[in-house]
């Protein structure tokens, strides 16, 4: 009977671990929410269920929203700036079906979804990231079609308001984030100031766990004051080994120090600058990166 859950559950796991990422931010609980539906579905009398991603999209969305409702309680009370918790293999969470929204995982695009209420984001992507159609959201969210697609409409238009416009290629990204790390290896503030963009803004996610700013800092001057101020504090940060590596999709760094912690970096680079950093230092979403 075990074999029987396992072999109809496997080949959606994926699916749905991509859909919860999404829904939650956050891999491990991601991967906690599959769990739980995993076992809802050792328990199902599946002969009865007629479709089983279907069956099981479903369970993994009203998971997710139960989830969300403690999680919304416990972000309010976060310390400092809330970052989604970082992947390494953004390509394993893709949707089958390939889309521009569908394949942006970045860190930027989870916070927008952030601002989102849960049904919002869950209506909108169910309906255009995993391109189920209203009746299928409809019944997974236990609504009305029409009250689905205005929940859909709703978060697509923030989505469009707010979702980065990534003016730098790829190979430019690229270029620009081996550029910071060669200047923040080596302490080059006049190297930084020809990568960062002049409304550049710095994002630290520590969660209480690190020193760390309990603010996003705006403009390059306040950004290279801040950086200076660490490296005064702490002489080890010049110690720090930066390895590049694919940060939720796109150019970014993993961050190793001397005491044995690490952390991740993101970029959003526009028009050949960066005009976003996002450094996740709270070690509680770092498990699962390489050491």
């Amino acid at each position: 009977m075990n074999d029987d859950a396992a072999a109809g559950f496997e080949p959606h796991r994926r699916h749905l671990i991509a859909l919860a990422y999404r829904m939650l931010g956050s891999r491990s609980e991601a991967e906690d929410i599959v769990q739980d539906a995993y076992l809802r579905w050792h328990r199902t009398e599946r002969a009865e269920v007629a479709e089983a991603r279907g069956f099981l999209t479903t369970v993994v969305t009203r998971l997710c929203l139960d989830h969300l409702k403690s999680a919304r309680v416990r972000r309010e009370s976060y310390v400092g700036p809330w970052l989604p918790e970082p992947v390494l293999d953004a390509q394993a969470l893709s949707p089958e079906r390939s889309s521009e929204i569908a394949e942006d995982l970045t860190i930027a695009l989870l916070m927008t979804m952030e601002r989102l209420s849960p049904l919002e984001r869950a209506a909108f992507l169910l309906h255009d990231v995993f391109e189920l159609d209203f009746a299928e959201v409809a019944s997974t969210l236990d609504r009305s079609p029409a009250a689905c697609r205005q929940l859909a409409a709703r978060a697509r238009t923030q989505v469009q308001r707010d979702r980065p416009r990534y003016g730098t290629n790829r190979k430019d990204a690229d270029r620009l984030v081996r550029a910071f790390k060669t200047a923040a290896e080596q302490g080059d503030v006049a190297a930084l100031v020809e990568v960062l963009a002049g409304d550049v803004v710095l994002y630290n996610d520590a969660g209480g766990r690190r020193h760390a700013a309990l603010n996003p800092i705006f403009g390059r001057d306040r950004f290279l004051r801040f950086v200076a101020g660490i490296r005064k504090k702490d002489p080890d940060v010049g110690a720090i080994r930066y390895e590049v590596a694919e940060v939720n999709g796109r150019p970014g760094l993993l961050g190793h120090e001397v005491d044995g912690g690490h952390f991740a970096i993101a970029f959003d680079c526009v028009d050949g600058r960066i005009v976003a950093v996002y450094t996740m230092l709270n070690p509680d979403k770092l498990t699962h990166l390489p050491h």
